[in-house]
């Protein structure tokens, strides 16, 4: 007698092989049969006739780390058929943590991941100071998904060096001893790997530097040894960036290799193409295939999608520094702000007037500047939305065919019906106006799918709906290019993710594996457009998007979602690596 059967669908397993006609059996939270045609009875049988059965998606780049403090479901991840996700990404975390260091973590967080400071403050029940401790209080929760962590660099380094590791003042001997045990342990009680950032793009609220920027290689590899030591696990890097020049970027990924080599890691390197240095991920990806060749376990971290922001009133904007607009916001409820700007007599006002002047400590002050010179860059989003838009579609080329101001018509735009739509502005991976430079990144060989920020830059993008978002548009409906096939796109976001934080029991449907699984209406699965709400603690406000065509999401044989619903369901827990 079986928990469940999964009847008539065709499975596209997460191995990359071809997909099948057949059924899959789970017993106790594991798969125990996949074929044909299983026998025997079950306790729920689901009919997936017409409907396709994949893995759970692995999404190995997420920010939940203060949310698992207040949110079981996990969204936006919940509604995109992710079954586990990985925290502790891009060097920035809440643990270790000592008493008073708190918010600093928080203004950390909050300035490199657009996390509203507000909702941490109300939302983290800091019961622990070790990373140990941490895993402790997420294990004594259950999720709808399960959860795996990371130590992240910065916290580690202002716990054990104290306004030292805030200045990013280089680590003596002594300090790099007590990271390298601290993260040891860590490692032993269940973390399974370490992340740091070394971009000079990320910065706290206050304009700091991410503690960990400048780590000495001796530091690096300390840390990396120390891992290997108890156990293994990732060792992800945000590395230098655009900011720095083509053999500075050659040169950190030699040292990331030395590093690998040295302690036989997977280091995961993030990139992404951008408007500055335009060819700088080729550069890239071309490093890291030599330190593939030289024996070095690298891979590059990629997107499926252009990585940038929401432009509108309910995120960021062109017109927020603006005196009237400024007024406005102020005194004024979003729904009576619309109706106000919607006044042609507020229009003009607020088109006619200048910025005042930013704060150039807030990352999106300077939008009223740089926005009006990138309109041939910036697209309405639309409804089904558009993430590979022509250059027609721009909103300078619409405003020439309107034969109207640009800003005009952003304005026209952002106001429109209830003021909660959206405008694109891909700043990365889209130089040339399509998807071509992603499908190179994603079919490469040394890259592994990531990058999707799940839980952060709450007001800027939800990019947690990049797996809904590889099927509908990479497989099903991508019309300037080539189309990925199924089998491939289903292998990245499951046994290839899995893999690569060590997490071997799930990812594939097979005999033994962890039993997490998605049911999905392919022909009519839908991403919707993103809308904003504001169901953080203290009212925080986040970009959610929606999908439709999830029959089952399933974790652990227990069924989390049923018709793109939240069951209740609760079979997530804490999860070590397997590897």
């Amino acid at each position: 007698m079986h928990d469940l059967v999964i009847r008539g669908g065709l499975i596209v397993d997460g191995t990359g092989g071809a997909p099948f006609a057949g059924d899959v059996a789970v017993t106790d939270g594991v798969i125990t049969a996949v074929g044909p045609e299983v026998s025997g009875d079950a306790t729920e049988v689901i009919d997936a006739t017409g409907l396709v059965v994949t893995p759970g998606f692995v999404d190995i780049h997420t920010h939940y780390d203060g949310q698992v403090s207040w949110d079981e479901v996990l969204e936006p991840s919940a509604s995109h058929g992710v079954t586990t996700v990985v925290t502790g990404n891009c060097g920035v975390g809440f643990a270790p943590v000592r008493p008073g260091d708190q918010e600093w973590l928080v203004e950390l967080m909050e300035g490199v991941e657009d996390i509203p400071g507000t909702a941490l403050y109300e939302g983290i029940t800091w019961e622990w100071e070790s990373f140990p401790e941490y895993l402790d209080t997420v294990r004594r929760r259950h999720f709808g998904m399960d959860v795996a962590a990371m130590v992240a660099h910065a916290p580690l380094r202002v716990y054990v060096m104290g306004q030292r590791g805030v200045d990013n003042e280089p680590a003596t001997p002594d300090d790099i001893a007590t990271m390298a045990e601290l993260v040891g342990d860590a490692v032993r009680a269940g973390a399974i790997g370490f992340s740091t950032g070394r971009t000079m793009l990320h910065k706290t609220k206050g304009g700091e530097l991410v503690p960990g920027t400048f780590a000495q290689a001796d530091e690096l590899r300390a840390i990396a040894l120390a891992i290997a030591e108890a156990g293994g696990g990732l060792y992800e890097v945000i590395p230098a960036d655009h900011t720095s020049a083509e053999d500075a970027i050659t040169a950190e990924i030699d040292l990331l290799a030395d590093v690998s080599r040295e302690s036989g890691l997977e280091v995961s390197v993030p990139i992404l193409q951008n408007l500055l240095s335009p060819t700088m991920w080729r550069t890239q990806l071309d490093a890291i295939d030599a330190a593939r060749a030289s024996g070095a376990h690298v891979s590059a971290q990629v997107a499926s999608r252009p990585f940038g922001m929401l432009i509108g009133l309910a995120s960021y904007h062109a017109f927020q520094l603006r005196p009237t607009y400024r007024r406005l916001a102020d005194e004024l409820e979003f729904d009576d702000l619309v109706r106000e700007l919607q006044r042609p007599e507020v229009r003009e006002q607020i088109l006619g007037e200048d910025n005042l002047p930013a704060d150039r400590t807030k990352q999106m002050d300077g939008l009223g500047t740089t926005l009006p010179m990138l309109l041939d860059r910036v697209y309405v989003l639309g409804d089904p939305p558009d993430y590979e838009p022509t250059p027609e579609q721009s909103v300078a080329a619409l405003a020439a065919a309107a034969g109207i101001d640009p800003m005009a018509y952003l304005y026209d735009a952002m106001v429109a019906g209830d003021g909660r739509g959206y405008l694109l502005f891909p700043f990365l991976n889209y130089n040339d106006g399509d998807h071509e430079v992603l499908a190179e990144m994603l079919t490469h060989p040394g890259t592994v799918l990531g990058l999707s920020d799940g839980g952060a830059h709450c007001r800027l993008i939800c990019d947690a709906s990049l797996p809904t978002y590889l099927l509908t548009h990479w497989v099903r409906d991508r019309s300037r290019g080539e189309r990925l096939p199924i089998e491939m796109v289903v292998h990245k976001q499951t046994a290839e993710t899995a893999a690569a934080v060590g997490l071997t029991d799930r990812g594939t449907l097979e005999v033994g594996k962890k039993a997490d699984l998605n049911v999905i209406d392919f022909e009519r699965l839908t991403l919707e457009p993103p809308r904003p709400v504001d169901d953080l603690p203290a009212g925080g406000r986040r970009v959610l998007q929606d999908a439709s065509g999830y029959v089952a999401t399933i974790v652990s044989g227990v069924v989390t979602r049923r018709d793109d619903t939240d069951t209740g369901a609760r079979p997530g827990r804490l999860v070590g690596r397997t590897a």
